[in-house]
């Protein structure tokens, strides 16, 4: 019942999104023929029956399990959001003419006697000029949605893959000078269930390895849904081989939650397979536990914490679990899927965890990031969501990830192979 009531909603959603930009597009095509205009039309209604109808088909018949469909459930919904999400904005440019009118006719209306020779000005306007005004709005609006689907299939054709290296200088008091210079990679959520393009995710791994890091780090988010998402990509990952360790955590979307099972058994059986999974590609899985990485005599701490996410997000990870026996070490560099775990139980409460890694937000894969600008809608759930922050001498890094999920691609928040360079500090 609330799965129809969810459709339904949603039915009406779409319905009178399409109805606001029906009237741009009469606006546009009054001088085609009427028979253009009826083609138009019937493909334009028909594509919003057809995007009800797919987004129905896919949570009814396609569910999360079936790796099969996957790929193509996958680009049919991002073709449906990158249409409805650019209807918005079309919708956005009409509401502002809409509310100029609104403004007017209140102001008239309140103007009592001396309305009249307002309203007769408006009368006596010639009606080209009028229909002239109308059009470029209608066709601003139309161009202004049009420009940002186009936007969003780049995003998938060119920013999905376009990998971008950020380096990082971590200044870390305490920190034995047998470390300082060393370099770390990390890579984040790489959701290897939603990849199309094997040649360019190997080509990602190939600019990591030629870092040349002591260490690398991977912070959660290996798969979608199921383990089985990642055999595939198993011989490319394997190639990641650092000295001084290859250590690895959980995020949220490791743990099958998101996916319906057959018996807890299954779902039990599929993390086991993860975390194999994780073995097999020579990463040291840290489930709230910790290493010490020795160089010369001199240790540092590396934890790692299953996912634990501030809100609705589950909370598998057990930062106290992680810290035993480790407190003698001088400095401790935490993996932590999702950065809203650092404010909650990190920051001026864990005060001897130098450094946090986390990842989780994508940097929503939809944003800005130009000449020192940078923002995204995710900002307004996360305070912390991109790059390097510091409060009280304790730091955290988000990572912006290296894969994707939902939307195929990336627009203007690039996926990310993070290199860091301790420096004693």
């Amino acid at each position: 019942m609330n799965r129809m009531f969810g459709f339904a909603l949603m039915a009406v959603f779409f319905f009178l999104i399409d109805l606001y930009v029906w009237q741009a597009i009469k606006i546009v095509m009054r001088s085609a023929t009427l028979s253009t205009q009826r083609i138009i039309g019937f493909g334009f209604w028909g594509l919003t029956v057809f995007s009800i109808l797919s987004i129905i088909a896919i949570f009814t018949y396609m569910p999360m399990s079936a790796p099969v469909k996957a790929s193509f459930r996958t680009f049919l919904m991002a073709g449906i959001f990158i249409i409805y999400i650019s209807k918005v904005f079309s919708v956005l440019v009409l509401i502002i003419d809409d509310l100029i009118r609104l403004g007017k006719w209140l102001i008239s209306f309140f103007q009592g006697d001396s309305a009249p020779a307002q309203v007769a000005t408006e009368v006596i306007q010639p009606a080209a000029e009028k229909i002239s005004r109308s059009e470029f709005l209608a066709k601003s609006a139309l161009a202004v949605g049009g420009l940002h689907a186009g936007g969003m299939a780049w995003g998938i054709l060119s920013g999905a893959h376009d990998y971008r290296v950020r380096n990082v200088t971590l200044r870390i008091k305490n920190l034995p000078r047998q470390f300082d210079g060393m370099k770390i990679a990390q890579l984040s959520d790489i959701h290897s269930g939603s990849f199309f393009n094997k040649t360019a995710v190997k080509g990602g791994i190939e600019m990591l390895m030629k870092e040349k890091p002591d260490m690398f780090f991977f912070t959660g988010d290996l798969v979608n849904n199921i383990a089985p998402e990642v055999k595939d990509y198993i011989d490319i990952f394997s190639k990641i081989k650092a000295p001084l360790g290859t250590f690895s955590t959980l995020g949220n979307h490791d743990y099958g939650d998101y996916t319906q099972w057959v018996s807890p058994e299954k779902k039990r059986q599929n993390l086991q397979d993860l975390m194999n999974a994780h073995k097999t590609m020579g990463w040291d899985l840290l489930m709230d536990e910790h290493r010490a990485v020795k160089v010369d005599g001199e240790s540092i701490g590396i934890l790692g914490i299953q996912n634990w996410g501030a809100g609705n997000f589950a909370k598998y990870g057990s930062i106290e679990k992680a810290q035993q026996n480790a407190h003698d070490l001088p400095v401790k560099l935490l993996l932590s899927h999702d950065p809203s775990h650092w404010r909650a139980q990190v920051l001026g409460k864990q005060t001897d965890i130098d450094v946090a890694f986390a990842g989780h937000t994508h940097g929503m894969q939809y944003g800005v990031e130009i000449a020192g600008i940078k923002w995204s809608p995710v900002q307004f759930r996360y305070k912390e969501w991109a790059g390097l922050y510091e409060e009280n001498d304790q730091k955290l890094y988000v990572n912006r990830g290296f894969g994707y999920i939902g939307y195929p691609g990336r627009l203007g928040i690039l996926p990310e192979i993070a290199i860091f360079e301790l420096k004693v500090g």
